[in-house]
């Protein structure tokens, strides 16, 4: 493939080139971004072929900086990169979060996204270009995908919203958001700010919105120009016949369990199930196993749309709630007697048990990532163990669901520690039941658990999370 080249100017004049057909030559799409002295490479291969039994988008997103490309050798004894750190994963996490989506929902082949970091000057940061250089290379590949996507980060300096700003730019900002967002819609936003109004938030995604707008529409010219054509794929069976018995039998009983407003997720969750396995009953015994895979599909369709047909119908939620009510919250600082501060925060079934340790100097964290190397004074580490969904699983590790939760636990916090506090602060939020919305409950235990440690914060802190269920 003869190497194609499109070049993407920024407001203030600034250049990012995206290039296709040089490196990386047998993966499905690969793609070079340079943006001054930044150099990444993208690349996905997805499989011609979904795994059996597979019913889902079994999407991976990997983001790697080698350290080599700001000319240091890894630490330790291997001196070669290891793992991923947390600022890897959670840029990992915030291309996959635009980028799954947008993959057709019957589209159930292995897919890998590699976003490698070969060059950078400690200038611009990497992170805010990683969005644009993954979607590209699904872009110019046989990839199925429904629209190209790109990220930005925008910053408000001096009162002025600055696209992509520099790491000394961003120190300076009062407003530091990251945006995912097709041509005609956000996707994905997640930042940190110093108190700003509603409108100033709205005016920060329209800029950042505007600037994302021509790289998507690169995107979309470079795929025509390259006479992409994305593959043809089969990976469900259908069953009309079956579908429409499966919707005609099922979805009165799920409205039913949805329309009884019961608090409890446990009996809903058996009632939710009794439906299934009362249907699964009315099969043959000898086409069940056939069968089953295209039934669970069916069901779990039917019952995402009883639930919510019922929300929009009967103004109520899955608990009884109306669509404005939040769940009964109980607050108990203090809870634990010898860390120095803790506190229990519960918000209907989610419950989060918050400790705050107060260290000195030499407790503080060493971060040595590529373009990183500070110490940190202020840790928050969120926990979620497999009991507080009730699932009998064995822990395994950090997540990266984990790293990610703690990590907006984290921003939610930071600004509010004051800057002459002359302790180390660790924040442990355990979560010992989750019914949505735990990374919003480590905020308020967080919080609650700070005071009670005798930290002065600026104000005290909240957290809510909210979804959008839309007509259609």
């Amino acid at each position: 493939m003869t190497p194609t080249t499109k070049t993407i100017v920024l407001s203030d004049g600034r250049e990012i080139t995206l290039q296709t057909g040089k490196l990386a030559e047998q993966a499905d799409g690969a793609v070079e971004l340079r943006f001054n002295n930044t150099m990444l490479l993208a690349t996905v291969c997805s499989a011609k072929e979904a795994d059996e039994g597979v019913d889902f988008m079994p999407l991976t997103v990997e983001y790697k900086e080698k350290f080599s490309a700001y000319g240091r050798f890894p630490g330790g004894f291997t001196r070669r990169e290891g793992r991923a750190s947390d600022y890897e994963i959670l840029t990992a996490r915030l291309v996959d979060r635009v980028l799954r989506p947008l993959f057709p929902s019957n589209y159930h082949a292995n897919t890998i996204v590699h976003i490698l970091m070969f060059s950078s000057d400690g200038v611009d940061a990497p992170d805010a270009l990683a969005g644009l250089a993954a979607s590209a290379a699904i872009a110019v590949s046989d990839v199925p995908f429904e629209e190209p996507i790109a990220e930005v980060r925008v910053a408000r300096i001096d009162g002025k919203f600055v696209i992509d700003p520099t790491f000394e730019q961003i120190e300076k900002a009062d407003m530091e958001l990251m945006v995912g967002a097709t041509y005609d819609n956000i996707m994905m936003v997640e930042g940190e700010m110093d108190e700003v109004s509603e409108d100033d938030l709205i005016a920060a995604l329209k800029a950042a919105h505007e600037a994302i707008k021509p790289m998507c529409l690169v995107q979309k010219e470079w795929a025509k120009e390259l006479g992409v054509a994305k593959r043809e794929y089969c990976h469900e069976t259908d069953d009309e016949e079956l579908h429409e018995r499966v919707r005609k039998e099922i979805y009165p009983k799920c409205y039913a369990v949805a329309q009884a407003g019961k608090a409890d997720k446990l009996w809903r969750n058996e009632m939710f199930q009794k439906a299934y396995d009362d249907f699964m009953e009315t099969i043959p015994e000898e086409e069940r196993e056939e069968k089953e895979p295209m039934i669970k599909r069916y069901y779990e369709e039917v019952q995402r749309d009883a639930v919510r047909r019922c929300i929009l119908d009967e103004h109520i939620r899955l608990d009884g709630r109306k669509t404005n009510e939040i769940r009964p919250i109980l607050c108990e600082p203090d809870y634990l007697p010898y860390p120095h501060g803790s506190a229990l925060f519960k918000r209907g079934e989610t419950q989060a048990l918050a400790t705050v340790t107060l260290g000195t100097k030499d407790d503080e964290k060493l971060i040595d990532d590529v373009l990183r190397h500070e110490n940190e004074r202020f840790l928050l580490h969120y926990n979620f163990p497999a009991f507080s969904t009730g699932e009998a699983r064995a822990p395994r590790g950090v997540s990266r669901r984990e790293i990610g939760h703690g990590n907006l636990a984290h921003r939610a916090l930071k600004r509010m520690i004051p800057e002459d506090n002359p302790y180390c602060i660790r924040i442990v939020s355990d979560i010992l039941s989750s019914n949505g919305s735990s990374s919003m409950a480590t905020v308020c235990a967080g919080c609650m658990a700070l005071l009670d440690a005798g930290i002065k914060l600026k104000k005290p802190v909240a957290g809510i999370a909210m979804g959008l269920i839309g007509y259609r």
